[in-house]
């Protein structure tokens, strides 16, 4: 995934409500051939790729701060971490953002040659 589509979703999880919603699941099923487990599969996938790269993004910022000698002085005064740190944590779910991009028609999917369970997610 490119920097931009990182920095939409964080663009787009800006906006979102973080917390649970009710959802019908005819609808869910009837973006992925009638099937709620099809579609939970594609979601779930989804949501593991948005972690991914949300962890990696925030882990690769926080190092910027790491030191190898902190002072507890140094451990408060840091408030650029702890901002950076605020914001990922107000971030919703990777699982509501992943059931958003997949209610909004946002994610494209196909499966393997072989036809088994495994589905490989693709933005569209």
């Amino acid at each position: 995934m490119s920097y931009n589509k990182k920095m939409e979703i964080k663009q787009k999880a800006q906006g979102m409500n973080p917390y649970i919603v009710a959802r019908n699941l005819d609808q869910i099923a009837a973006k992925s051939s009638k099937n709620i487990y099809e579609s939970l599969v594609i979601i779930s996938k989804r949501s593991n790729q948005i972690s991914t790269d949300l962890k990696k993004e925030l882990n690769a910022k926080l190092d910027e701060f790491a030191s190898t000698t902190d002072t507890l002085e140094e451990i408060h005064e840091n408030k650029e971490q702890i901002e950076i740190s605020k914001f990922y944590e107000r971030l919703p779910n990777p699982s509501i953002i992943a059931l958003n991009e997949f209610m909004g028609s946002e994610l494209s999917w196909k499966y393997k040659e072989d036809y088994t369970e495994d589905v490989d997610i693709l933005l569209s």
